[in-house]
């Protein structure tokens, strides 16, 4: 016997052949006049491996318990004292800010350069702002020793130079729930020497704890969205935990392009958002002192109606070691900070 699409056998005769037509006839009810329902083909797309609908934003990052300590600045940015900011950062990384005065302004600068002025844009958690941190040509200069001019490799299999990494980034994880396009370049710390002896004369950020530094470009429309800076725990092992973020802006966006924090406003009710000037500096704190993770800080970078170029750093609880470029450390490059150092009148 001959098995067939429809059973076992086949009936030829008038009265199978007229229930098989009757029961092609599309019946209506009240289903029809429903959306129609998903195939299960079409549904399962949307199912993870095990069936599961995949994390929504929510679940990866969940609203702040109640009661989370959350406050604004109660003034304008520009009106705390230097007392108040080191108050703000008790429980955070211990900056050194002795070459500013109580009104958060720099004291000392010998090369005639726009003095820094520090402003506390959010009290709990810190957030701070820093006004002229590197000048317009310091700003060129970081672009062009990540950026060249030609994208033509300058190297061969088993070869290395003193030139940044680009990585084309254009991700999307499940897991991260986080979407990211932009290009960035990992830095040798030779190649952004000032950046360095800012850092470590201004802020007393200690050479070892800095992770190599990151150049990002974001062209028109490309963004990061919401992410935590903390380190997973997987990684830990190299340097603990990220203490600190230091975000420097190498060109003004004047539409979107703004750094956004999601639980943290503005003294007028508003979403906390810092918006990208050249040579001006934004610091936070995805860490408490003592490594634990502060989920406070969850920020995103906005998309941006123009061009937008950023250098970053995250400093560690410890000593980081480099990981990229080739043969990258923190050690190869104190001769150039030295260097540095001495054009700013930092040291003799």
């Amino acid at each position: 016997m001959t098995a067939f699409a429809g059973g076992f056998g086949n009936d030829t005769s008038k009265r199978a052949a007229k229930q098989n037509k009757n029961s092609r006839r599309p019946k209506r009810g009240l289903s029809d006049l429903a959306p129609p329902v998903a195939s299960t083909e079409s549904m399962s797309v949307q199912l993870d491996k095990w069936g599961l609908p995949p994390p929504t934003a929510e679940d990866i990052f969940p609203a702040l318990p109640p009661g989370t300590e959350l406050i604004p600045a109660r003034k304008s940015s520009t009106e705390h004292t230097l007392t108040e900011i080191r108050k703000a950062l008790k429980d955070h990384f211990p900056l050194t800010l002795d070459r500013f005065d109580d009104n958060g302004v720099e004291t000392s600068t010998l090369d005639g350069r726009e003095p820094m002025r520090l402003r506390m844009l959010h009290q709990s958690p810190p957030v701070i702002a820093i006004d002229h941190f590197l000048t317009p040509d310091e700003c060129l200069n970081v672009e062009h020793a990540a950026m060249p001019p030609s994208s033509t490799p300058k190297h061969t299999e088993g070869e290395y130079h003193n030139e940044a990494v680009r990585v084309n980034s254009a991700t999307f994880s499940p897991l991260a729930q986080s979407k990211r396009t932009s290009t960035s370049w990992f830095c040798y710390y030779s190649q952004v020497p000032t950046l360095l002896a800012k850092a470590h004369h201004v802020l007393g950020i200690l050479f070892p704890q800095m992770e190599e530094p990151q150049i990002v470009r974001y062209k028109t429309g490309e963004e990061f969205s919401w992410h935590y800076d903390e380190v997973p725990t997987p990684q830990l092992g190299n340097g603990g935990q990220r203490l600190a973020t230091l975000l420097v802006y190498l060109n003004t966006v004047e539409r979107g392009g703004g750094t956004v924090f999601r639980d943290l406003r503005t003294p007028d009710g508003s979403l906390l958002t810092m918006q990208p000037v050249q040579g001006s500096a934004l610091m936070f704190f995805p860490a408490y002192a003592d490594g634990r993770p502060d989920d406070r800080t969850l920020h995103k970078g906005e998309m941006a109606a123009d061009e937008k170029r950023i250098v970053q750093m995250w400093i560690h609880e410890r000593p980081y070691t480099a990981a990229v470029p080739m043969g990258n450390s923190q050690e190869a490059a104190i001769e150039a900070i030295v260097r540095a150092s001495r054009d700013l009148c930092y040291t003799p």
